[in-house]
């Protein structure tokens, strides 16, 4: 269905204030703000004609706090990245480049990581990070063996989705 240019424009001429507004007080940054109010009529002009939205404000808002939730997991990530760094002086500073591929892929994998189910997450970064046995997964969780394996196929085959993409 195609979009009216009427119809955005004038929801985009009479909301945007608003939604700056509202994601102002949430980030407390204009300039996050704003980006992340551009983003939101992106999203709008991408997916929705703008003539079939009964409450438009509520549409917003809801894209607009799931941007907002992305945009503070990211900040979470590189804060968590950046006291990595930070606590190993020896290694090399990273290029712009290199952190901004480094961030990207944390942001993929925590993504992936969120497809699965809270036991499969769980066995998974039990075994990749503290580097647990099947059996002590299994016996951390309560679950059978034979369980974890079923656990770490789903995880995997998360893996595998996210590298062919």
């Amino acid at each position: 269905m195609a979009y009216s240019s009427n119809s955005f424009e004038h929801v985009y001429s009479s909301h945007h204030g608003w939604l700056f507004g509202w994601l102002w007080r949430k980030l407390g940054s204009r300039e996050d703000a704003a980006e992340l109010a551009q983003d939101t009529f992106l999203r709008l002009l991408s997916s929705k004609p703008a003539e079939g939205l009964q409450e438009p404000r509520a549409y917003l808002r809801t894209v607009a706090h799931g941007l907002m939730v992305n945009h503070w997991r990211r900040l979470e990530l590189e804060r968590a990245y950046l006291d990595a760094l930070a606590s190993h002086p020896e290694l090399q500073e990273p290029s712009p480049e290199q952190r901004s591929l480094v961030l990207e892929t944390l942001m993929r994998i925590d993504a992936m990581l969120d497809q699965l189910p809270p036991k499969a997450r769980q066995a998974f970064l039990m075994s990749q990070l503290d580097g647990l046995t099947y059996l002590q997964i299994a016996q951390e969780l309560g679950v059978s063996d034979r369980m974890v394996k079923k656990y770490m196929a789903q995880a995997m085959l998360q893996c595998m989705i996210l590298l062919d993409q």
